[in-house]
């Protein structure tokens, strides 16, 4: 029924986003460290489930008592309404399926009702059985035909599929990573698309026609500026390899990809619409809602900050932000990495508050230099020569010496891969003798300057996690 009125609230969206805006960072970081990049998967199960159960409830009180089970149905529905009016992408039909569903629950909760109650006083009676199951199946159906004729008429995941595989970009020059990049033991250097994690608020994914989309820059500039697609493409394009990480990645977590982003400088866009003198940052807008702060000075410096079209030469993945996204390298996402770009403001961080700000992360959110061990990992290795290998990263910054440790003795330096940019990963590896019996590694990263990452360790929340990455290794 929501593609047939052309929104993406359906009722189990509109609640489970009105429960993600709200969710505290503490349970945030719990659903990610449990669930990982399925965290909306459970989410929506969960929310059947509690939905379901409430509604066994309802239809067992039905039976004797309409009305009570008629409350329980009327403030399922109403929940999912009014979460559906806080959505920014509601539109003016977004309340209209939770509203539909509601009268329609009522309408079959009734009807069941009524076959139910004799067949509990009679169970025996063969036209009330029949009644009751002719009503089902009629119900099913019913449920059925719109289930299709949602497919059928709201075809806008279908229109925006499509317009992704018919559409002509410019190419980088090479997909191929640069040499010398790759360690012996490490993940890809390169993270495919499909591997590459996703990290958002957004339940149900927007879907957006490039035809139809359009940027606004305005607020403290000289000049305001609207782009559609075209004008975009019209524009000098970049390709920049970047490493993205999430606030949320745990010491050793894999929340963190390296990717070909394909763009527009940020720095262009910006410089002619000429941002007032004591402007100190943006507000991006996503088209659901989500809203990202992202310090000025880092869009304006040499860091090469795009509204990036193209992910390893393909147009962007639409879970990964199609048609346009905000890639800013050396912040953490959440302050930077605005999927489904619709809006920028420029303005200042003391009349304005990002979507995670207020939820008790920092307001800023540099990255802060980390490293990890990929292999050997949660698995038994024979005694002799092991290789040892993982990634650090420090983006904008760089990594200068990475360092391992067997059972708290001397650090031992590794071998760093080439390094082709301070705003990506970089690779290590280190050949380690291995006696037998149980051992424990420890890696830690430098950054160009020197200054090793820090040891102590600390959560995620409020601005990035720290702390040695530690793992387990049985030889023999």
């Amino acid at each position: 029924m929501a593609a047939v009125l052309g929104t993406p609230q359906t009722p189990v969206v509109a609640i489970g986003s009105a429960f993600i805006d709200r969710v505290p960072p503490w349970l945030k970081d719990l659903a990610i460290s449990l669930f990982g990049t399925h965290d909306k998967t459970a989410l929506r199960v969960g929310i059947l489930i509690v939905v379901a159960a409430l509604a066994a409830v309802g239809g067992m009180l039905a039976v004797r008592r309409y009305w009570a089970g008629a409350l329980i149905t009327i403030a399922l529905s109403a929940v999912a309404v009014v979460a559906a009016f806080t959505r920014a992408d509601s539109g003016q039909t977004g309340f209209l399926p939770s509203a539909l569903a509601g009268v329609a629950a009522l309408l079959v909760l009734r009807l069941f009702s009524r076959r139910l109650e004799p067949l509990i006083d009679f169970p025996d009676d063969g036209v009330s059985r029949r009644g009751f199951l002719q009503l089902s199946t009629g119900v099913a159906l019913g449920s059925a035909a719109v289930a299709v004729l949602g497919k059928v008429v709201g075809g806008n995941r279908a229109a925006v599929a499509d317009a992704r595989k018919q559409l002509q970009l410019p190419q980088p020059p090479t997909l191929a990573p640069p040499a010398g990049v790759q360690a012996d033991g490490a993940v890809p250097w390169a993270t495919p698309n499909a591997d590459f994690y996703r990290i958002d608020t957004a339940l149900s994914v927007p879907q957006i026609v490039p035809a139809d989309w359009k940027l606004r820059i305005h607020g403290m500039v000289g000049k305001e500026i609207e782009l559609n697609f075209d004008d975009l493409l019209k524009r000098p394009v970049v390709h920049k390899w970047v490493t993205l990480t999430c606030v949320s990645n745990e010491v050793g977590g894999d929340l963190i990809g390296n990717a070909l982003w394909s763009g527009v400088l940020l720095k262009d866009l910006l410089q002619e619409a000429g941002p007032a003198a004591d402007a100190d940052a943006i507000k991006s807008t996503s088209k659901d809602g989500f809203t990202a702060g992202t310090p000025l000075p880092t869009l304006l410096d040499d860091r090469q900050a795009m509204l990036a079209f193209a992910m390893n030469g393909d147009p962007l993945p639409v879970e990964h932000g199609f048609p346009v996204r905000v890639v800013v390298p050396g912040l953490y996402g959440y302050v930077s990495a605005t999927k489904w770009l619709v809006d920028i403001e420029v303005t200042r961080f003391d009349q304005f508050e990002g979507y995670w700000t207020p939820r008790g992360w920092s307001a800023l959110g540099p990255i802060k230099l980390s490293s990890r061990i990929d292999t050997p990992r949660g698995k038994k290795v024979e005694p002799g020569q092991v290789t040892v290998a993982g990634v650090a990263w420090d983006q904008h910054v760089g990594v200068s010496k990475v360092e391992v440790r067997v059972d708290g003795g001397s650090w031992q330096q590794a071998t760093l891969a080439t390094d082709p940019s301070i705003d990506t990963w970089r690779q290590w590896h280190w050949s380690w003798d291995a006696p037998r019996g149980n051992h424990v590694l420890q890696v830690r990263a430098f950054d160009a300057k020197g200054t090793p990452q820090v040891e102590d360790s600390a959560p995620p929340a409020p601005n990035g996690s720290t702390g040695l990455h530690t793992v387990n290794v049985k030889v023999g």
